[in-house]
């Protein structure tokens, strides 16, 4: 009899497996993406309102130059399999950061985007983070240094119910992507 050999893996919510040591995804579904951002909430959880990673993606892919918006909406996707970690953490853990970039790199291939003109969507993600923090965290009141350049967007940040932002997410994907990935959820 043969040693049964088990790999650890993450079920995602439409059933496909992620096997983060690997790291391999059985089916990248945009489905999982949208579900799995939609449902977790940013800064570990810590605002004054749930505010989901899916939401500061569609206000990311709307601060860059359309050529970018479905990478910049993409952008934290790997976060759907892995979870958000806050900064200070994902400073300290480097190999969390590999295995994060060959996630973000399986999503890029599945759906045809290029992340290498990353510099203009890591000025929306900082402007989107600059305006978290003023509407989301008001006794975060110490300076984040990064961000001393960075202005916050004037309008005020109304944070989405999970399912608004999963189908806010789905409709601009669709809308970039040119799918209906709404017609399978």
């Amino acid at each position: 009899m043969h040693p049964m050999i088990t790999t650890t893996y993450v079920s995602t919510f439409s059933g496909n497996r992620f096997y983060p040591l690997e790291p391999h995804i059985d089916h990248v579904a945009i489905e999982d993406i949208a579900h799995g951002l939609a449902y977790q909430c940013r800064f570990n959880g810590q605002t004054c309102e749930f505010y989901s990673v899916a939401q500061h993606s569609l206000v990311v892919a709307s601060l860059v130059p359309p050529r970018l918006r479905l990478a910049a909406l993409l952008h934290d996707a790997a976060e759907a399999y892995l979870g958000d970690m806050v900064k200070p953490l994902k400073v300290l853990l480097p190999e969390f950061a590999a295995i994060e970039e060959k996630v973000t790199l399986i999503i890029g291939a599945t759906f045809g985007v290029d992340f290498s003109d990353y510099a203009p969507i890591k000025t929306a993600d900082l402007v989107a983070l600059a305006t978290e923090k003023r509407d989301l965290m008001p006794h975060s009141v110490e300076r984040w240094a990064y961000l001393d350049s960075i202005r916050a967007l004037p309008e005020r940040i109304v944070p989405m119910s999970p399912r608004e932002a999963k189908l806010a997410f789905l409709d601009t994907f669709d809308a970039l992507y040119g799918t209906d990935a709404k017609s399978r959820i």
